[in-house]
């Protein structure tokens, strides 16, 4: 999750941040002079629920508009900086070393759609993508349909999203975000003369859909206050957007919704989601104006997705199927009780996704915590599994717009790996790359090596590791190890390359990633075993695995470090509660911390929508357990991990305050004289900075902290 709260009303005048005697944090601080790290001042609030009473002297941060806290934050920039000063020719270097790994005028392989080739590149210097496209040929002229670059002169930030192309090929919409905050106003371009359309969306999400009479757009909006997307407007293009028709509302608060074209042109799809159902609804593609038909009414742990091929819905559903299974069901009767079995259920293997051709049918399958990707032939003629080879990769179903064709675009990575793209024929099996991201300045795979481990987790269960280090490391005890995890939301972490990653590999640093319960890795159950009242399995998964990569030799507590984002925020925030003692430090970027109050504030993203990943603490027994572990909650006077902390002002998911409160709590209570620093960015979002050169920065920076930290000097 990514979110605050509320409790009670605001209320209370605030004041920011007093400074307290002078409080070094470590022997560096005492190098560098009288520095003072910023205390925010404390504003006690009482919080009430079953009974029990929390005080809560941080809420105050929570107050975006004042002044006075944004100039607690920045006054936590400053402290930050001074405190990394001693580091910024390492960043300086940090910096060029990544920026020189990565092809600067770089481009994505292009995929076929209609009578266009697309495709994105980079220009040397520059810091967002250019949308082109070429007619026919890839050897006709370059049609620059969207520089980036031009549209962000000008702003701090700069996003584009849901960049589509109407059925007719000239006119293309986009959303643009310009705070971070993930609020878009959709644009239109006439691809035809190249010029602008006045008429824009503004508040939305950005994303859209165009139906086949080349002037009609569905999109999305979302609820103000929650930013829940929930809404579903109709848009005929050269009319007043004020005078757009609503098409349909999500009104359950648990729910969101999407909308979006099925791959064979035929119809338009409204998705509604949560945690454990689904339901989609949808029109012919050429009757824009018609009412949208439910395919199959929503229940209660039911989750289906759908495509659409031929006279048949295809639909991935969990009905009696833990891990799914695929059904198919003709247009014209689409409720479950006309769903046939095509791909039946499989206890140990998680069918993830699927991909419909005119002559073949392609799975995308999760076993043992690796993806498999399956070719079976519509005639029954026969089926196939791809070949990958290696004990840690990512593969996964790319670009595939045609469904006349035998030819899968699919691609792959590993730890070792950069990522590929791959043309694969389905009728011959022949495979042909069609790029690898280019890794400049000498780096050569052969260097490196991947393994993946398994962790035997406390009540026995064997969590897997993939881990990656540079060829001649010994296995004493000496090497810094970075563990990253996520396990949140089913999201499956994935053995995946990074060109960035190698200045820590080339320093001696080992790279794991901990598979922990709360993903998907090992199939639906290992999401099951660590949600709602056995959250807690992914965190003491996740020390599991820190001690074993400990009694084998990887690393050692005084070289390990953890790092996670977001709900992974949540994750190395509980840990580092529970066991302070196995960690040197922690990096956690946007955390999300304060677990009990946000999930009591319906009036934020996400809230309501996540009752059934994390339990409603309006219910005594899920409010005690999730304040059992909430990091920001079980803050005590005790010693901790050195802690860098990230954050955005404007982040829509995790709000600012939860590391903020997190922070100054954490000052006040701890009784280490360890390196704690908060880093706030006063114009991003959740994603982060929105130029990729401003992102190499935002990794140099902590790689420096976790470098200089490990003892290891240029």
């Amino acid at each position: 999750m990514r979110t605050p709260m509320k409790l009670l009303p605001l209320g209370v005048a605030i004041l920011l941040f007093a400074c307290t005697p002078a409080l070094k944090t470590d022997k560096l601080a005492e190098s560098l002079g009288d520095l003072t790290p910023p205390m925010a001042k404390i504003i006690p609030r009482q919080l009430e629920k079953h009974g029990d009473v929390r005080t809560d002297d941080y809420y105050w941060l929570r107050e975006r508009e004042n002044p006075e806290v944004i100039a607690y934050l920045e006054a936590e920039n400053k402290y930050t900086q001074q405190m990394m000063a001693h580091t910024e020719k390492l960043q300086a270097k940090l910096f060029n070393e990544i920026k020189g790994r990565i092809k600067q005028d770089d481009s994505s392989v292009p995929y076929k759609k209609d009578d266009y080739y697309y495709y994105t590149r980079y220009e040397d210097g520059k810091e967002y993508p250019i949308y082109c496209r070429k007619k026919e040929s890839l050897e006709n002229p370059e049609e620059i349909m969207l520089d980036v670059n031009v549209l962000a002169e000008g702003h701090d930030f700069f996003s584009v999203w849901g960049v589509v192309v109407s059925s007719g090929q000239d006119l293309l919409a986009f959303g643009a975000d310009t705070v971070g905050r993930r609020i878009y106003t959709i644009h239109f371009k006439n691809l035809t003369t190249g010029a602008m359309i006045e008429e824009v969306i503004p508040s939305v999400t950005g994303m859209s859909a165009w139906a086949n009479d080349n002037k009609t757009l569905f999109y999305v909006k979302q609820d103000p206050s929650t930013l829940r997307w929930y809404q579903i407007y109709r848009h005929e293009l050269g009319t007043d957007p004020a005078g757009d028709e609503l098409v349909f509302q999500e009104d359950d608060e648990t729910f969101s919704c999407y909308v979006f074209k099925t791959k064979s042109k035929r119809f338009i799809m409204i998705a509604s989601y949560q945690t454990l159902s689904s339901e989609y609804r949808y029109i012919d593609a050429d009757r824009p104006l018609d009412e949208f038909v439910v395919l199959q009414e929503r229940q209660r742990d039911h989750e289906y997705d759908v495509d659409h091929l031929g006279d048949k819905f295809y639909v991935r559903t969990n009905h009696e199927a833990q891990n799914f299974r695929l059904m198919e069901t003709p247009v014209t009767a689409t409720g479950m009780a006309n769903w046939t079995e095509l791909v039946p259920h499989r206890d140990d293997v998680l069918l993830s996704n699927f991909e419909l051709f005119q002559d073949h049918l392609v799975l995308q399958e999760r076993k043992e915590g690796l993806v498999h990707i399956r070719t079976i032939n519509w005639d029954g003629s026969g089926e196939h599994y791809l070949d990958f080879g290696e004990p840690a990769y990512l593969a996964y179903i790319g670009d595939n717009p045609i469904q006349d064709t035998q030819i899968l675009r699919y691609g792959y990575t590993s730890m070792t790996t950069p990522n590929s793209t791959y043309d694969y024929d389905m009728v011959t099996h022949e495979k042909t790359l069609m790029k690898q991201d280019e890794v400049l300045g000498g780096f050569d795979s052969g260097d490196y090596e991947t393994e993946r481990l398994y962790a035997a987790a406390r009540d026995g269960i064997q969590v897997p590791i993939s881990i990656v280090y540079r060829k001649g490391i010994k296995k004493d005890g000496s090497n810094p190890l970075m563990l990253y995890g996520y396990g949140s939301y089913g999201s499956s972490e994935n053995a995946t390359f990074s060109a960035s990653r190698v200045s820590l590999l080339d320093r001696g640093f080992v790279y794991a990633i901990a598979h922990i319960r709360g993903g998907q890795e090992m199939g639906r159950w290992w999401y099951e075993d660590g949600k709602l009242l056995k959250k807690k399995n992914t965190f003491t998964d996740f020390i599991d695995c820190g001690e074993y990569l400990v009694e084998e030799g990887y690393t050692s507590p005084e070289r390990l470090f953890a790092q996670g984002g977001s709900a992974g925020g949540l994750l190395v925030g509980a840990v580092m509660n529970m066991r302070p003692d196995l960690f040197k430090g922690i990096v956690t970027r946007v955390p999300w911390v304060d677990v009990v109050t946000t999930m009591l504030d319906e009036d934020i993203p996400l809230t309501t929508s996540e009752y059934d990943e994390w339990g409603n603490p309006n219910e005594k027994e899920y409010y005690d357990y999730m304040l059992s572990y909430s990091p920001y909650d079980q803050v005590t006077a005790r010693d901790y991990p050195n802690l860098l902390v990230t954050t955005s002002l404007h982040d829509s998911q995790v709000q600012y305050w939860e590391p903020a409160k997190w922070v100054a709590k954490l000052r006040a209570l701890k009784t280490d004289n360890n390196r704690l620093l908060l880093k706030t960015d006063m114009e991003a979002g959740h994603g982060g900075a929105s130029g990729r050169y401003k992102r190499y920065r935002d990794t140099t920076f902590y790689y420096a902290f976790l470098l200089d930290l490990a003892g290891i000097k240029e």
